[in-house]
């Protein structure tokens, strides 16, 4: 079952726009003008073109199918028996243009096939006009009356089934009667000229198709509503040049009614078409946003699981080092039991480290609650070099620490902000690592304290960073790493920002870079 916030996208349910009424006003308009146009000229006689009529009915089968289909398509979606009427309207006119044309005379023998005689023509173009009528008239009693539920309408196809069933046998009858049962009907064509009679069953169809015009206004709140009003007023249109003013066989005004015939049937078609394509249009858009959206949320699921990875790397790393050689100190004869314990708390630090990080993932994207502490910015720079201890010494690479004294406290999550010193120096560390000159490795931080805000700067005198990354260094997947994974000075950045505070990147004067972190004293970051 649809929701009535779904139904909305339909034809049969979208209020018109302004647009579209203006649309339905100039067309309805124009069909008006060109009928007084032509009624002065109804009787004139025009060349006898026995092949346009056939063509003419072929266009408005093909027309009146394709409509038929579409709103067989929208019944079976929502169910609504005002559009299954609606398309029983159009397929039984789809359906009789094929004896109609095939009886038409003159088309393809002097008196037309199916054993068609002079009154059969004009007695299927009533048929068919009355028939449509009918069916515009049912289509808004039934929107006036009943509301769209669909639970209690039938089954889609079964109404399908019996609709063309019932619409096939009503025009095969309708075709007998007007053929083999001629007789039975009173005469309309008179020594090749349109008889009086013809005003009766043409004023039906005219008050049919008034009256659902009028029913159509009291509740009139659809775009389908606004386009059936104006193909009822074409076709009122059409059959007053057809019975009401006087013209004869290929004259103005039997051309004219034809050429109003081929209007009424492809107007909502091409609304239907029109409203079809906006929908997919709306669908590809919407599909497109989903896959965003679904790319989005695999790609920041990969940059969590990224991150923690390489965050965890170095300090799962250390344990592993300093647990074996804390087994080699212990395989010694004598083994050095100090040295030994130095190891073991190392390892210990980096565990909580670990754990700490974790715990820092967690806050930072929202499954942990982690209040603001009141910290020193100093005493988490010396954690994170103690930390970078085995590193700086592996890679031959010196540390050179200038920190403020008294330096204030600012409140924030420490392990956050451990995570962002930690990250920034061991950057620093391997870009010194990779150096393409023979100096010595330097790696230098520094605190101080401006405008009431701590300015923390973590510089090196490495190989530096490619120019043309500079501008989207911050940004994820960015990365000036063989290996790298891009996300660690993004999460700096985010953290930073998270502590309103500010992350950025110069060059130095002669090699390397400076990361420059400031945050403000006094400034509480939201706890999440």
């Amino acid at each position: 079952m649809t929701s009535d916030k779904d139904t909305n996208n339909w034809l049969a349910e979208r209020p018109p726009t302004r647009r579209e009424v203006l649309a339905a006003i100039a067309i309805a308009a124009t069909g008006l003008v060109a009928l007084l146009a032509v009624i002065p000229y109804a009787a004139m006689p025009l060349a006898q073109l026995n092949a346009f009529f056939p063509s003419l009915d072929a266009i408005v089968f093909v027309s009146d199918l394709t409509t038929a289909v579409l709103l067989f398509a929208q019944f079976s979606i929502s169910r609504s028996r005002a559009l299954l009427v609606l398309a029983n309207g159009y397929l039984f006119t789809a359906l009789i243009v094929i004896p109609h044309a095939l009886t038409f005379s003159g088309a393809f023998t002097p008196n037309g096939l199916l054993g068609a005689g002079p009154q059969t023509g004009s007695w299927l173009f009533i048929f068919w006009h009355i028939g449509f009528a009918l069916a515009l008239l049912a289509y808004a009693i039934l929107r006036v009356q009943t509301s769209t539920k669909a639970s209690a309408e039938p089954a889609a196809w079964t109404a399908i089934v019996w609709s063309v069933a019932i619409n096939v046998a009503l025009v095969g009858g309708l075709t007998w009667l007007s053929t083999a049962g001629e007789n039975l009907l009173p005469p309309i064509i008179v020594e090749n000229r349109i008889d009086p009679f013809v005003v009766y069953p043409i004023s039906l169809a005219i008050l049919i198709s008034a009256i659902a015009i009028a029913v159509l206004l009291i509740r009139f709140r659809s775009v389908l509503d606004l386009w059936l009003m104006v193909v009822a007023l074409v076709s009122i249109g059409e059959l007053a040049l057809s019975g009401l003013v006087p013209t004869a066989r290929f004259s103005t005004g039997f051309y004219a009614g034809r050429g109003f015939a081929l209007v009424t049937s492809a107007i909502v078609l091409i609304v239907l078409l029109a409203e079809t394509t906006r929908l997919y249009g709306r669908m590809a858009r919407s599909n497109a946003i989903l896959q965003r959206e679904h790319d989005n949320k695999l790609m920041s699921f990969e940059a969590i699981v990224a991150s923690i990875g390489h965050e965890i790397k170095q300090p799962l790393s250390a344990i592993e080092l300093n647990g074996s050689s804390a087994a080699l100190i212990l395989k010694r004869e004598r083994p050095n039991l100090e040295e030994a314990r130095s190891i073991v708390e190392d390892m210990m630090h980096a565990g909580r480290r670990v754990d700490e990080t974790l715990e820092s993932f967690r806050t930072l994207f929202g499954t942990s609650k982690q209040e603001p502490q009141v910290l020193n910015l100093n005493d988490i720079i010396l954690d994170a070099l103690h930390s970078s201890n085995s590193e700086l010494k592996g890679l031959g690479v010196t540390a050179r620490v200038k920190l403020k004294a008294q330096l204030p406290n600012i409140s924030g999550h420490r392990n956050q902000l451990y995570q962002v010193i930690y990250n920034l120096v061991h950057n620093a560390i391997e870009a010194t690592a990779n150096r393409t000159t023979d100096h010595d490795g330097l790696v230098e931080v520094r605190t101080d304290y401006q405008d009431n805000s701590i300015v923390v700067e973590v510089s090196d005198n490495g190989s530096g960073i490619d120019p043309v990354k500079m501008p989207k260094i911050f940004d994820a997947f960015v990365t000036t790493k063989r290996n790298g994974t891009g996300l660690g000075l993004a999460i700096c950045r985010m953290i930073v920002e998270g502590h309103n505070g500010d992350l950025s990147f110069t060059s130095a004067n002669q090699r390397g870079s400076v990361f420059r972190v400031v945050l403000p004293v006094g400034s509480n970051p939201i706890a999440e």
